[in-house]
């Protein structure tokens, strides 16, 4: 008998037809979460889950999945999993990683020209007929081209922001890492820098770490105070690596110049949020993945590792720490 899944969201058709293929299956077709008791129900018959980053794997869900062996990421994060729990019942978890590298670089290039350029600022402008009013110095500007970036966290997407960077706006690029990258060097040209001097020495800061407990609130007070008053401040990585209110109260006081923020410590993020009261903020719904083409690919390659993992074959991506 094949093996049963159950799936949390809807996914592209040829994704379906791949699972279908080697699994009975369960679908959450509804654009909100699945109720949890529903989830408790339809957990306690599956032998792989494929889910998203967003969907928290309790020690509670787990205690409803006796048959569970996989749970197959959407994403390339997976501090949604309590690996602990998870190890302690023989389950492996996979995610995504590589499908999304170039999607998200995109992403935060964007972030940082709107946050520079104050775009979001002077469109809201031009929609409330104050075209006239955006001219002055008062709203200009500033320069990504030839200026530096400090990249923090030089993983596949760090690597491919700083070559946007190098290759597309003669940028200098600094970076932070826990370990020295002589490929991107030599490439770009890219010049390590202990944290402290990154963030003094960079107008465009990109935060792109993994949440552990090493880096919840990485960036705070103290951070932001080693900044230039200049300074661009970009986050796409996960929002417990910023103490908000730490930049928030940075934007208000003119501390920093910018940021661009893909990701928050509590998602969705309140329209009453202080941050969204800041025209220096801009702001996106965690979109970074977010195109029709990669979506697809990352919901395939999650098929994939799940598939693998239930006829007992090494998947492709299994998350280890």
């Amino acid at each position: 008998m094949k093996p049963n899944v159950l799936i949390t969201k809807p996914i592209p058709a040829e994704v379906e037809s791949f699972i279908a293929e080697h699994c009975r299956y369960t679908m959450w077709n509804e654009s909100g979460p699945m109720p949890l008791e529903q989830y408790h129900r339809l957990l306690a018959e599956a032998d792989g889950l494929l889910t998203t980053t967003s969907d928290r794997i309790t020690k509670e869900k787990l205690d409803h999945a006796p048959r569970l062996k996989v749970i197959s990421n959407i994403g390339v994060g997976y501090n949604n999993f309590d690996l602990d729990e998870m190890k302690k019942r023989g389950i492996i978890g996979t995610n995504t990683p590589g499908v999304l590298d170039e999607t998200v670089a995109d992403l935060i290039f964007g972030l940082m020209l709107a946050a520079a350029r104050r775009i979001a600022e002077l469109d809201a402008y031009v929609r409330a007929g104050r075209w006239s009013e955006a001219d002055g110095a008062n709203l200009f500007g500033i320069d990504v081209h030839h200026r530096t970036l400090g990249i923090i966290g030089m993983g596949r997407i760090g690597e491919a922001v700083a070559r946007r960077g190098k290759w597309g706006f003669g940028m200098n690029v600094l970076y932070h890492n826990r370990n020295r990258k002589p490929e991107a060097e030599a490439e770009l040209g890219a010049q390590y820098r202990p944290m402290d001097r990154l963030l003094a020495e960079s107008d465009f800061i990109v935060l792109m770490t993994p949440l552990t407990p090493d880096t919840h609130r990485l960036i705070g007070e103290n951070e932001f105070k080693l900044m230039k008053n200049t300074a661009v401040f970009v986050n796409a990585s996960r929002g417990e690596t910023v103490d908000e209110q730490a930049l928030y109260e940075a934007l208000r006081d003119r501390r920093i110049y910018a940021a661009g923020l893909d990701v928050f410590e509590r998602e969705p993020l309140s329209g009453s949020h202080p941050l969204a009261s800041l025209p220096n903020a801009v702001l996106l719904p965690h979109i970074g993945s977010a195109t029709g083409r990669t979506r697809a690919d990352m919901a395939m390659l999650a098929a994939e590792n799940l598939v693998a993992a239930l006829e007992g074959r090494r998947p492709p991506n299994i998350v280890t720490s």
